[in-house]
C-alpha cells in the first residue's frame, strides 16, 4: 500500500504540473491585453507598457512559463490584478468559504441520495421507485442556477426562514478565525447562534448544488443494490434466515456503495469549480465567486491559481477514493497490488 501511495502522489504530482503548464499557455493565448484591461481604456501606452513589464509579458514565453512554476514551486501564485494582494492570499481567505458550502452540500446528497437509493430497490417497480425516479430526473435536468433563482423567490415571498445571500447575518458579530468555517469555529467558540444562522444560510446554495448529485446518485444506488440482490452471497444469507434488514444494510449496501462512493467523491472535488453560478446568485464569498470576478478582468494568475485549487482536490479526491474503496472492497486493493 506504501509503494502504492507512492506511485499515485507521483502520478498526482505529473497531472498537477501538466494542469499548470496547460492552463498557463491558455491563458496566455486568450486574446486580451491583461494590462490594458486592469488600467482601463483611458491609460495611456507608456503605463501599459509599465505594466507589462511589471507582469513579466514583455518576457519571451518560455520565461514566463519557466518564473512562474519556479514560483509555483515556492508556493507563490503571483499577484492579483483585481484586488492587488498576492493571490495565494486570495484563495487561502475565499477557499474556506466554498469549502464548507461543499462539506454541507456532500452531506446532504450522502443523507438523501443513498437512503433513497435504497429505498427504491428494494421497492422495485412500486410507486415508491416511481416517485424516487421522478425526483431524481427533476434533479438531475435541472440547471443549478435556475433552481437556486426559483429558491430564492420562494424563501424570499413564501418562507422568510432562509436568508437568500451572504454566509452570516452582519448583526451576529462573529469572525471565523480558527478554521475559516463558521459552523466549526462556532462550535469551538460555543457559538450556537452562529451555528444556526450560518446552517440557516447554507441551506438554499447546498440545496441548489445538491440536487443534480442527489438524482445521479440515488439511480446508481437503486442500479447497484439490484445487481447485488442476485449475488449468491445474498441468497445464502437469506437462506440462514438474517434478517432482511441486516441483509440489505450490511452485506448489500457495503458492496454496492462502492459506485455510489466513486461518484460521491468526484461529486465533491467537481463541486469546487461547478459551484460558481450559485456562489453568485447567493452572493456567496467562496473561491467560486472569486474565480467569475478574475476570468472577466482576465486576471492571469488569480485564474491559473483558482483552476489548480480545483484541480488538487480533483487528485486528492481520487486518491481518497481509491483508499476508501480499498476499505469497503477487499479485490479492490487486490487489483491494485496486481496492477503494482
Amino acid at each position: 500500500m506504501i509503494v502504492y501511495l507512492c506511485r499515485r502522489a507521483a502520478t498526482l504530482f505529473l497531472v498537477l504540473l501538466g494542469l499548470a503548464i496547460l492552463i498557463f499557455i491558455i491563458a496566455r493565448i486568450v486574446p486580451g491585453d491583461p494590462a490594458r484591461i486592469a488600467l482601463g481604456p483611458l491609460a495611456t501606452s507608456e503605463q501599459v507598457t509599465e505594466l507589462r513589464a511589471e507582469m513579466g509579458l514583455d518576457e519571451p514565453f518560455h520565461v514566463q512559463l519557466w518564473t512562474y512554476l519556479s514560483g509555483l514551486a515556492q508556493g507563490d501564485l503571483g499577484k492579483s490584478l483585481l484586488t492587488s494582494r498576492p493571490v495565494m492570499d486570495d484563495i487561502v481567505a475565499a477557499l474556506p468559504a466554498t469549502f464548507e458550502l461543499v462539506l454541507f452540500t456532500i452531506v446532504l446528497q450522502v443523507s438523501l441520495s443513498i437512503p433513497l437509493g435504497v429505498l427504491a430497490a428494494v421497492y422495485r417497480n412500486t410507486w415508491v421507485d416511481n416517485l424516487t425516479r421522478v425526483i431524481s430526473l427533476i434533479g438531475v435536468v435541472t440547471p443549478g442556477f435556475v433552481l437556486a433563482i426559483i429558491l430564492q423567490l420562494v424563501a424570499a415571498h413564501y418562507l422568510g426562514f432562509f436568508p437568500v445571500t451572504g454566509r452570516i447575518d452582519p448583526g451576529v458579530g462573529f469572525s471565523a478565525d480558527v478554521t475559516g468555517l463558521l459552523i466549526v469555529d462556532g462550535l469551538l467558540a460555543g457559538r450556537f447562534d452562529v451555528v444556526g444562522d450560518a446552517v440557516r444560510h447554507l441551506f438554499l446554495p447546498s440545496i441548489a448544488l445538491a440536487a443534480a448529485g442527489i438524482g445521479q446518485v440515488m439511480r446508481i444506488t437503486r442500479t447497484a443494490m439490484i445487481e447485488v440482490a442476485s449475488r449468491d452471497f445474498v441468497e445464502a444469507s437469506r437462506a440462514y434466515g438474517i434478517p432482511e434488514r441486516v441483509v440489505t444494510f450490511r452485506y448489500m449496501l457495503r458492496v454496492a456503495a462502492v459506485a455510489p462512493l466513486t461518484i460521491l467523491g468526484l461529486e465533491f472535488a467537481s463541486l469546487i469549480g461547478n459551484a460558481f453560478i450559485v456562489e453568485f446568485v447567493f452572493s456567496w464569498p467562496g473561491i467560486a465567486s472569486y474565480g467569475v470576478r478574475t476570468i472577466l478582468q482576465k486576471d492571469l494568475n488569480a485564474v491559473i491559481g483558482v483552476v489548480l485549487v480545483s484541480g488538487v482536490f480533483f487528485v486528492v479526491a481520487n486518491l481518497m477514493i481509491d483508499l476508501l474503496l480499498g476499505i469497503l472492497d477487499p479485490r479492490h486493493r487486490l487489483r491494485t497490488r496486481r496492477s503494482s
